[in-house]
């Protein structure tokens, strides 16, 4: 028995590793993920869609409890009484049928003092609304509600997929971070080494040597700082994903370019949360069509079969059935209805407003945007070009430092500049691909420029 328990805690501790090995696996294949690996398991695993996914899934379930007051209700009843009430006991004894003409030979004394009567009731209902206009706008309401949150929920997912390229692209400017930082250790650690030779031949001072040195210490900081940040960069592309464990990245991202088309217009057309705020609008206007339904009668449709019996439930000493139909109307309300009308197209009005305001608000993010992507395509030609000059001076810095025509501050200089322009480098070029990025997600063509649609 100790055996079996044994294997049994074993295997209690073991699976939730392999569970979690297994989605690492998943999260981290070898090869890394690219940017479009990195949205689709984003779209899988991220917490706020599921969340929001059954949301979505909630708000479907409206559309059946709209359409339940469109179908028949059918009704069990059981109800046991007992009495002694004079008009309930001439009643039921007649609903039993054990009303006999001895009842009527003890009238009037046995009618005003009767004895106490049981019944049992048995009764079976159906209710079948016939015309009910609320039901009816009702449930239009409850599906155009539905389909707004599915734009919502659409558009949330492009907002992820927004949110995870801007960290994706985090992570490969931090790796090159990484790289630069390697790059100035490398090139800090080369200058150390040649004041050492130099010093050791009586060609060079001893505090150039001791400047170096604190040149490298200074490199070493910053690689140290970088791989920090890499690591952060990493695991916050994991906890967008879904996961608590940093996401290897094979730094693959799709080619993007602007492109020759009119984006305010195409935003218009394709973002989901404008088609959202068009069905919050349709829905509004379906709000007046639900307050004027109190001016409509609605009708229904009833029956119901019940059986009596003074012994036992579900006996029948006696049963009847009642069917028929209703109609009601309320003529006047005290002008309620004409109000609540005149409310619903305030909220009409309102929601057109927000709606064209959200548009001109859209046209503007479109436009800086534009502004952003232009900007950073010269920062990132003018940063290209600094590079170039960075590392010409410097070289030509280091040489007339070797021949001791240059002091020693002068290369520690031109290295300051050197690294200081391969990280504008770096971060031009992420600027660069994040407001392309963002040009994309505000005009509402995320998916497709990336190829995920």
């Amino acid at each position: 028995m100790r055996k079996y328990l044994i294997i049994l805690i074993l295997f209690l501790i073991i699976n939730p590793v392999f569970a979690q090995g297994k989605l690492e696996q998943e999260i981290k294949p070898v090869s890394g993920l690219s940017l479009q690996d990195a949205i689709n398991c984003a779209l899988q695993n991220n917490n706020e869609l599921k969340a929001l996914k059954n949301s979505l899934s909630a708000q479907q379930r409206e559309i059946g409890i709209a359409k339940s007051n469109l179908m028949p209700h059918l009704k069990f009843d059981e109800v046991f009484l007992s009495t002694n009430n004079p008009a309930l006991d001439f009643a039921l004894r007649i609903n039993q049928k054990r009303f006999t003409s001895g009842d009527l030979a003890n009238a009037p004394g046995s009618f005003n003092s009767p004895n106490t009567i049981n019944n049992f009731l048995t009764a079976i209902t159906l209710e079948q609304p016939i015309y009910y206009r609320k039901s009816f706008v009702g449930l239009d309401m409850a599906k155009k509600e539905y389909s707004g949150q599915t734009y919502d929920f659409f558009r949330k997912q492009e907002e992820v997929a927004f949110n995870v390229s801007k960290t994706y692209l985090s992570a490969i400017t931090a790796q090159k971070y990484v790289g630069v930082a390697q790059k100035a250790v490398i090139d800090s650690k080369e200058h150390l080494r040649i004041a050492q030779v130099r010093f050791k031949t009586g060609l060079g001072l001893y505090s150039d040597v001791l400047r170096t040195s604190t040149a490298v210490t200074k490199a070493e900081q910053n690689l140290v700082s970088s791989n920090k940040n890499l690591s952060l960069a990493k695991r916050a592309l994991g906890l967008l994903l879904g996961t608590q464990t940093s996401v290897i990245i094979n730094s693959i991202v799709p080619q993007l370019s602007l492109k020759n088309i009119d984006y305010t217009n195409t935003a218009i057309a394709s973002r989901n949360d404008i088609k959202s705020l068009e069905a919050k609008v349709e829905n509004a206007k379906n709000n007046v069509k639900f307050a004027e339904s109190d001016y409509f009668p609605t009708v229904a449709g009833f029956g119901s079969y019940q059986l009596y019996d003074h012994r036992a439930p579900f006996a029948a000493e006696g049963h009847n059935y009642i069917a028929g139909a209703a109609i009601k109307w309320e003529i006047f309300d005290g002008l309620k209805t004409k109000n609540k009308k005149l409310q619903a197209k305030d909220r009409v009005a309102e929601a057109e407003e927000y709606l064209e305001g959200f548009k001109n608000q859209i046209a503007y993010k479109i436009y800086e945007s534009c502004q952003n992507v232009e900007e950073a395509q010269k920062n990132l030609e003018l940063a290209n070009s600094a590079l170039k000059t960075a590392e010409e001076g410097k070289r030509l810095v280091l040489k007339r430092w070797e021949n001791a025509l240059s002091p020693m501050v002068d290369l520690l200089d031109a290295q300051v500049n050197l690294d200081k322009a391969r990280a504008d480098v770096v971060k031009t070029t992420n600027d660069y691909k994040v407001a392309l990025i963002s040009l994309s997600y505000e005009s509402g063509i995320l998916f497709k420029d990336l190829g995920l649609e």
